[in-house]
């Protein structure tokens, strides 16, 4: 037979309804993640553009620098950097 003690020591190891009920809700959501997912997917996309943008600003600046070079060897300028 179960005593007093045993009954409280049952009732301290498992939830509540309640209990239950506050953890549930604070789980993540489908939706949720969903929502986290397409905010991180956009923020790619975004970070994937600005770097290709980068990679063509690179090229430009390369390609004018090789042009004031040869400029400069024409010229009879020695360019210092």
């Amino acid at each position: 037979m179960l005593t007093n003690e045993d009954i409280q020591n049952l009732i301290d190891v498992f939830t509540t309804k309640e209990e239950m009920k506050e953890m549930i809700s604070n789980l993540v959501t489908k939706e949720d993640f969903l929502n986290l997912q397409t905010a991180v997917d956009a923020y790619a996309q975004k970070a994937d553009a600005f770097f290709r943008k980068m990679v063509m600003l690179s090229h430009k600046v390369d390609r004018h620098e090789k042009w004031f070079h040869l400029i400069a060897d024409k010229l009879g300028i020695k360019l210092e950097y």
